[in-house]
């Protein structure tokens, strides 16, 4: 991976769930020297602000939440990422998962007009597969991967040009799915690693078999780093937290072998509840990891001072 131009986007999103705080993140990656570290690596780097939602005339609904909100931020984040994606390799700070319903259907539209298949890494202890008329919750940041794969139940939400197949979605550190998820994502041949097959097996394993078809496809990568991937324990910034996530060694091996792979396009840094952060430690694990994946190698870590 070649230096890059690479393009922050503020995604002050918090749409996605009740609980709230994520809207807070792209000034915590801010305070926490995101520019700064990629900067540091040789990288362009462009800071292009918050974006904002697109006004909709979607009512609200009694049991999805904050509904006309996602689909404004669905066009906007679609939008924002067809406009970047030709310039640079765009930086999603989130926000909640819902955001990746615009990321990558802007990121797939963008691949379809290069004449490229666009690939998702799905970094996650949720699979997000759910869709409006399957979530319980009513929270739609568990629905991101069935709208960009272009599932049924979105109608009123933006069309999806180009739906990523599920085969070509891949998810490491998986540790809470619905049955009804899992035997769909199987189905439809999305690649599963679980974290029991990744303590029994290593993380890496997975990672290169996904990232060969990728090549083999000529295809670009889009990653979707969610904080609870990581183990609460080194990361307590998110109100999703599921015991038993990746170390912070896994993490960064994984941020290693994208950066080898040079296949990666663009990222989405999702799910930082700021509020819930001990000292800014999730924030700087996260600016870490994204320096891991545009190329800082292991012995050039900067020290960390709490």
């Amino acid at each position: 991976m070649d230096n890059k131009h690479v393009i922050l986007v503020g995604v002050p999103m918090d749409a996605g769930k009740r609980r709230q705080g994520c809207r807070m993140g792209p000034d915590a990656y801010r305070v926490a020297g995101l520019d700064q570290a990629l900067a540091n690596l040789g990288h362009q780097v462009s800071d292009i602000g918050d974006i904002q939602p697109d006004d909709t005339d979607v009512p609200e609904d009694l049991h999805l939440f904050a509904l006309p909100q996602v689909i404004g931020w669905t066009k906007a984040l679609s939008r924002t990422a067809q406009n970047t994606a030709p310039n640079g390799l765009p930086i999603f700070m989130g926000g909640d998962h819902a955001l990746s319903m615009g990321t990558v259907a802007g990121m797939a539209a963008h691949a379809q007009q290069i004449g490229r298949p666009l690939f998702v890494l799905w970094l996650d202890a949720h699979s997000d597969f759910h869709t409006p008329d399957s979530t319980g919750s009513g929270n739609l940041h568990g629905t991101p991967v069935a709208y960009f794969t272009g599932q049924t139940g979105f109608d009123v939400f933006p069309h999806v040009a180009a739906p990523v197949p599920t085969d070509r979605v891949g998810m490491i550190g998986l540790r809470s799915v619905d049955p009804a998820e899992r035997a769909r994502l199987e189905k439809d041949h999305a690649m599963l690693a679980d974290m029991r097959s990744i303590d029994e097996h290593g993380i890496k394993a997975p990672l290169i078999a996904f990232l060969e078809r990728v090549r083999a496809a000529n295809g670009i990568l889009h990653v979707s780093l969610d904080v609870d991937f990581l183990d609460p324990s080194i990361a307590p910034a998110v109100g999703t937290t599921v015991p038993g996530g990746a170390t912070e060694r896994e993490a960064h091996l994984v941020m290693e072998l994208l950066h080898e792979s040079g296949l990666v396009c663009s990222l989405d840094l999702v799910e930082l509840n700021p509020f819930l952060d001990e000292r800014g430690r999730t924030a700087k694990l996260m600016v870490d990891l994204a320096a891991s994946l545009l190329g800082r190698r292991i012995f050039d870590r900067p020290t960390r001072s709490f």
